[in-house]
């Protein structure tokens, strides 16, 4: 290591908090919690920071995984974002964010939603430029560490298998697509669309879907997201441009709807050249008034098409099975 990289690691420079509350607007439809879309927001600007600072360049959000949200967190309540280094490549950083949440009145803040992600900086020219080293040094950084290096083989296997599979109009699969222009006020310092605010689009159109297709399963307007994975963001948003949220649900269980959401966008002036920017899958329940997930309808596929798509859910779901979950008192200790 570097006489730079171990002074940046002894100040603890690869770590940052931010604390803010909830407003209206973060509120999930049905008024019960905070919506998913605005937890993975702040994810985004959290790491994104984390990742900024370490690099001292602009960055680029690449793949966010494994968003689990462990529990809802009530509207108005204060919000602690936690984000820091756990791995570096030659021009990426991995870094894990937990999102803990606490009553005005107690102040003791407790991990609601963990997750792990990887940016890429960028130089002058656009092109992604080097990041210093950073090393473990507390037994926290080095288990982080170890299960970020054993996630990079999984995240290219469901990568490639997400990417191989064809999303047509052969099918009869529950299905909401939101249309509209990348809005100015979403841009970042790059000039496209934050990684956050397609996030935020990927959790709307997966909770249209999923609250339409629930409807006779208790409140259906309080269907909320509860995983987040495989988010892979291939090419940017550019403002201005046509954006399609395409979220199609592709797996039923008895309590929770698993939904494929895809993100394209084209040109206004050749709307039928479109590019593949952003891909996820989710899973979103119906809680209870005792917040447990309650029935929801089974989907049975009826096509050819949607055989194959509910086929890989389950291959995901089993690669998915083989990657320890990030232990949120890992990434709160110092």
């Amino acid at each position: 290591m570097s006489t730079a990289s171990g002074a940046r690691a002894a100040a603890r420079d690869d770590r940052i908090t931010m604390r803010f509350m909830a407003v209206p607007a973060d509120t999930a439809a049905g008024g019960r919690s905070v919506a998913a879309g605005s937890v993975m927001e702040w994810i985004d600007k959290a790491g994104y920071a984390c990742a900024v600072g370490w690099a001292g360049a602009y960055c680029v959000t690449a793949y966010v995984g494994n968003v689990r949200h462990r529990r809802p967190i009530a509207p108005g309540s204060l919000i602690e974002v936690q984000a820091r280094i756990v791995y570096t490549g030659r021009t990426s950083m991995h870094v894990v964010v937990t999102v803990s949440s606490t009553d005005v009145n107690e102040r003791l803040y407790t991990p609601a939603t963990t997750c792990i992600l990887v940016f890429v900086a960028k130089g002058a020219d656009g092109r992604p430029t080097e990041v210093p080293a950073w090393t473990p040094v507390s037994r926290s950084d080095h288990k982080l560490a170890e299960g970020a290096l054993e996630r990079i083989e999984s995240r290219a296997e469901i990568k490639r298998l997400m990417l191989e599979e064809d999303y047509t109009d052969a099918s009869t699969a529950p299905r909401t697509t939101l249309k509209f222009l990348a809005p100015p006020g979403v841009v970042n310092f790059g000039g496209k669309a934050h990684g956050g605010t397609v996030m935020r689009w990927i959790d709307e159109a997966g909770y249209a879907v999923a609250a339409a297709w629930a409807k006779d399963a208790g409140d259906a307007s309080a269907a909320i997201g509860v995983y987040s994975g495989g988010i892979h963001f291939l090419a940017p948003v550019v403002i201005g441009h046509l954006v399609d949220v395409d979220a199609r649900i592709v797996y039923t269980s008895r309590h929770s709807m698993h939904v494929s959401t895809r993100v394209w966008t084209a040109d206004p002036r050749t709307p039928e050249d479109r590019t593949l920017t952003t891909q996820c899958l989710s899973v979103f329940v119906v809680p209870g008034a005792d917040g447990v997930a309650q029935p929801v309808p089974q989907w049975t596929p009826e096509l050819s098409e949607d055989e194959r798509l509910q086929e890989h859910v389950r291959e995901i779901m089993a690669l998915r099975e083989e990657i320890v979950p990030i232990a949120a008192s890992l990434t709160l200790e110092p």
